[in-house]
């Protein structure tokens, strides 16, 4: 179950990078969302991986322990305040400079590739 749970955080987290360096708003968007997720499953996983054991009830050996599942709660509300003023920031830049690209200048077509070697013809 371990090793499930390693590659998964690891697929996430490469998916969110891989996303973070493209060149058009939604993608970079959508890669801080899962790494949000990718780093509130790893610091879920610091709490111990297993399945029977309780909140507080029980013996001390069985404890789940309740500060990792307390700081994902608030990585959860602070990851999704931050995506919310993200996206609204995307959209002002979208409408103010025309263009989703993170710079803010549209890439150029090959067709005008080729017209800027030929000399602007």
């Amino acid at each position: 179950m371990e090793l499930l749970y390693v590659v998964c955080v690891g697929v996430m987290t490469f998916s969110g990078i891989f996303l973070c360096l493209r060149g058009r708003t939604f993608p970079v968007v959508v890669g801080l969302t899962m790494l949000s997720y990718a780093v509130n499953m790893f610091l879920f996983s610091s709490g111990r991986l297993n399945l029977d054991g309780t909140a507080i009830l029980g013996k001390a050996e069985n404890y789940a322990d309740p500060l990792p599942q307390a700081l994902v709660l608030t990585a959860i509300v602070i990851g999704f305040a931050m995506i919310a003023f993200v996206v609204i920031l995307s959209m002002r830049a979208r409408a103010d400079l025309g263009s989703d690209s993170v710079d803010g200048r549209e890439p150029r077509d090959a067709d005008q590739r080729v017209n800027a070697k030929r000399g602007g013809q």
